[in-house]
């Protein structure tokens, strides 16, 4: 059991003719079941080709009524990103990730606009993220797979690399993760942090989660608001940021504290009131989880 994705998902890689597309999905599919799951890329100049066996097809919605994809991974430039999600979406696939790094936030804001309005059922994570993790089942994204292994604690970030090192923390201490989710920094993205959250609290096989956050925007006060209400797992907290001055924008798009809201203070305050076992310091962050499961 695991959220998201899982052995019998169906890939299709947008952007697949590209440097950055092709060393990832050989990466992926060279992981877990990645063979039976990476079936399909999308190039309308190169359908009909292939990439390492992989066939490249003209439109998402071709690799769909031909491959069976139902889940779409997009490594394609920021100005032409915007428009590859939304051929996903309007393709009516399960799940669209996508990795890249640099799409306008007026383009996100549209696409956002545009599949509500529509009704898709497309769950979007990203953009801007590391993408989404099943261990020792199938990996989507830009993550290691090989500091991943099986287990039941879910992982859930708006920050790539602290992802990661969550994982290497849970790894040290001999504990594996059930699904790892990515949603990416930017200000105006897919999947929340709440979504996720919800997820893992109807897993069966997820016992407790650990939840990243970064200073920046009210994301993680909403779920931690919704954790203090309905979560029946334990769920470990860290906010990147503490000592970010106000007003400059850290790294990722999404993170500036504007207007006196959004600093990692406030996140860690909200979040201890609502249960969240919060740790101030990144490496503790296993250890934290590892007390919790006691």
């Amino acid at each position: 059991m695991s959220i998201l994705i899982n052995k019998n998902t169906r890939v299709v890689t947008q952007g697949i003719t590209g440097k950055t597309g092709q060393f990832h999905t050989r990466m992926s599919r060279d992981y877990a079941n990645g063979r039976n799951c990476f079936v399909a890329g999308v190039n309308p100049k190169k359908a009909g080709e292939d990439f390492e066996g992989i066939p490249i097809y003209a439109s998402v919605k071709e690799a769909k009524q031909k491959a069976g994809v139902n889940t779409s991974v997009i490594y394609v430039p920021p100005p032409f990103a915007a428009a590859a999600i939304w051929e996903a979406v309007d393709a009516d696939l399960d799940l669209v990730i996508c990795i890249t790094e640099g799409i306008p936030v007026r383009d996100m804001v549209e696409i956002k606009d545009r599949m509500q309005k529509q009704g898709k059922k497309a769950i979007l994570v990203g953009p801007n993220c590391p993408g989404v993790i099943t261990p020792e089942e199938i990996k989507i994204g830009i993550m290691p797979g090989h500091i991943h292994k099986k287990g039941r604690i879910g992982v859930v970030s708006r920050s790539g690399t602290l992802t990661y090192e969550a994982v290497g923390q849970l790894m040290e201490l001999g504990i594996g993760q059930s699904t790892c989710v990515g949603i990416g920094g930017d200000p105006v993205n897919g999947m929340k942090h709440i979504d996720v959250l919800k997820l893992f609290n109807d897993d069966a096989e997820t016992d407790a989660v650990i939840m990243v956050g970064e200073i920046g925007g009210s994301d993680e006060e909403t779920a931690a608001l919704w954790v203090k209400d309905h979560m029946k797992k334990p769920v470990v907290g860290f906010i990147a940021g503490v000592t970010a001055p106000a007003g400059k924008r850290m790294g990722h798009a999404g993170a500036i504290i504007s207007g006196g809201k959004g600093t990692a203070q406030e996140k860690l305050e909200v979040m201890q009131a609502c249960g969240i076992k919060v740790t101030r310091n990144p490496a503790e962050m296993g250890e934290t989880l590892k007390a919790l499961l006691k």
